[in-house]
């Protein structure tokens, strides 16, 4: 490569490639940054250097590659061992790189796009970024204008009768916005009643069609998602006060974000597109925090104009495995905003009560009036360790939270000191077997796999002796030693498998979990049993399975949209930077009774304290 600066008099571009190698990029990262150099046709350790890192930035979570956050300064940051260099200063990256005929600004077709704020995207991400910010922004304008306003105040107060409360009660403030706009987000943490605010949201609006036919797609990230949503649909809906036309009107079936869409086996596009919409009138998607950039985007493209879209998720849970932080961002999350001037005095007017979200009467109309967070919890009584934790948790208050949790004072949750690798086996041992007895003591597959959910073991991160791999090793060992499993080959009755890669043709997903047991109608040979998103029974041959893993262990990322009566969760023994704020959050959330929490007093503080930040444009374009 070419000299070029050399910053703190240390010539970077001599060994940059070897450099890169050695920290923490990938094979992907540096073939990229080559190819990349190549097609310029300028050969310059600026723009290698940047092509390796946007691509290591997009592995990483992040949409794009903020220059400025990195430039001037030691790259990498985390290893000691590695020989370091200082990234280039700003002014001089930024000019290097927008004379190499591989980069663009917004607008143009270059595998690189340079924006005006000094973020460096691939192409790809750019545009999915681009599409989902306008299409957001034009349903964020947007309001329903047919809207029979005596009717829905009608409704309101059937289906949100008076309680004595002296502010409007969150949900029915939800289900006003979700009537009034073509776009809304709900915001809750668990036990807040956001899956049961689905069915009265739609019993609105199928009552504003007044007799007219309304289609509406329900939909989540994964089928265990979609199969809970229409499970709290299917119980819920009978008891809502509406006549029986409409309760016989509210779908009860919801699917997978990628089967809404219609997959088509082998290519990244779906059947349904911009060109091609869904036939919906109302799209409902539950868990949106676990949906990434390309696919928030491909939804909303495939969504039309005239139809409504609502997101419903936990802006404080952990952010999509994929690129982008979406729910996040478009709920500013960390922040906090107020309707605009106009339209809070509309929901005070419709609904008659104060409204406790203070007006923001200088803020132009947009993306704030289609967001409204709850805040009570049905769920947790007032003295509930989990919810008192948890909320210190997502406030960032890491002292509190450990008082609270090494108090001792709640019975749903306890804190225990993080024992030593040798010691992990006997601490675990009666926890392990009376969690999983009886999923492994029974012969029906559909009553295993529902006791399966009564417990779990949760982990921060998947290698280590603390991590998901060793887990599960060690949990084999422990219910094989009290004689309830028999791990002697691969497939054993018992085994819990996850999938970890889409399997379109056999409709297994990533995140789907079965248990293998014997199949008394092939002669008691060993099946592979999952349910379906409708709660149906599906067997397969565990040699057809696709990518998998055994799952007594999980990390905390497989575990969202899933709920567990009992949860245990492994921090790690010393701090990462993967061992966040949300994920302590999710983990904490994930139990419905009981959570212990094993970890290290300054881990977990570290932890609280450390938040997932992922670059991206899109809260600017939401927020600016």
């Amino acid at each position: 490569m070419s000299p070029a600066a050399e910053p703190n008099g240390m010539p970077y571009d001599r060994d940059i490639q070897s450099l890169l190698e050695q920290a923490a990029l990938s094979e992907i990262d540096i073939h990229f940054a080559r190819l990349m150099t190549r097609l310029s046709g300028q050969d310059t350790p600026d723009l290698f250097l940047a092509a390796a890192l946007v691509s290591h930035a997009k592995s990483e979570g992040n949409v794009c590659l903020d220059l400025s956050a990195c430039a001037g300064k030691p790259f990498p940051r985390d290893d000691a061992k590695i020989d370091s260099f200082d990234c280039p200063p700003l002014s001089q990256w930024l000019d290097t790189i927008r004379a190499g005929s591989v980069v663009g600004k917004p607008g143009d077709y270059k595998p690189l796009i340079l924006d005006a704020r000094a973020r460096l995207y691939l192409y790809r991400y750019w545009e999915y970024e681009d599409i989902l910010a306008k299409k957001l922004h034009a349903r964020a304008m947007g309001e329903n204008s047919q809207v029979d306003v005596p009717l829905l105040k009608d409704g309101l107060a059937r289906l949100f009768p008076q309680t004595g409360e002296k502010t409007v009660n969150r949900q029915k403030l939800a289900a006003l916005v979700s009537v009034l706009k073509p776009f809304c987000v709900i915001s809750g943490g668990p036990g807040t009643g956001k899956s049961t605010l689905i069915a009265t949201i739609m019993v609105l609006i199928l009552e504003q069609n007044k007799g007219k036919t309304a289609r509406i797609s329900l939909a989540a990230p994964t089928g265990k998602a979609a199969a809970r949503l229409q499970e709290t649909l299917r119980k819920g809906k009978e008891t809502l006060n509406t006549d029986t036309r409409i309760k016989a009107a509210i779908p009860t079936e919801a699917s997978t974000i990628h089967r809404l869409l219609g997959t088509k086996i082998g290519s990244p596009y779906f059947r349904h597109h911009a060109e091609n919409p869904l036939p919906a009138d109302l799209v409902v998607i539950d868990e949106a925090s676990m949906v990434d950039l390309a696919l928030m985007s491909k939804l909303l493209q495939a969504i039309p104009s005239e139809a409504g879209l609502i997101l419903i998720g936990d802006r404080d849970q952990l952010a999509s495995v994929e690129a982008g932080a979406v729910l996040g961002d478009i709920c500013d999350t960390g922040r906090t905003h107020g309707f605009s001037g106009d339209f809070f005095n509309k929901l005070v007017k419709i609904t008659g009560d104060r409204v406790d979200i203070s007006p923001d009467t200088v803020a132009k109309p947009g993306i704030r009036d289609c967001l409204v967070a709850l805040n009570k919890n049905f769920r947790f009584q007032h003295n509930s360790g989990i919810s008192a934790v948890s909320r210190a948790v997502r406030q960032g208050n890491a002292d509190h939270a450990l008082t609270l949790l090494r108090h001792g004072s709640f019975a749903d949750i306890k804190w225990v000191t993080l024992p030593e690798k040798d010691a992990l086996s006997p601490m675990l041992h009666e926890t392990v077997v009376q969690g999983y007895r009886s999923f492994l003591t029974t012969e029906a597959p559909m009553e295993a796999l529902r006791l399966f959910e009564q417990f779990r073991l949760l982990c921060a991160l998947r290698q280590g002796p603390y991590g998901v791999s060793g887990l599960n090793v060690l949990v084999e060992r422990l219910l094989g030693d009290a004689n309830l499993i028999h791990p002697t080959r691969r497939w054993y009755r018992g085994r819990p498998v996850m999938i970890t890669r889409n399997d379109y043709r056999l409709g297994l997903f990533n995140g789907d979990i079965g248990i293998v047991l014997p199949d008394p109608t092939t002669g008691m040979d060993l099946r592979a049993f999952f349910l379906s998103p409708e709660g149906r029974l599906r067997k397969f041959l565990p040699m057809r399975l696709p990518e998998h893993e055994t799952a007594y262990a999980m990390t905390v990322h497989k575990s969202q949209g899933s709920e567990f009566d009992k949860v245990l969760i492994l921090l790690p023994d010393r701090p990462s930077r993967l061992l966040t704020r949300e994920l302590i959050y999710t983990g904490i959330t994930r139990a419905k009774e009981n959570v212990e929490v094993w970890g290290r007093n300054d881990v977990f503080l570290e932890g609280v304290k450390q938040r997932i930040e992922r670059s991206s444009g899109l809260r600017d374009d939401n927020w600016a």
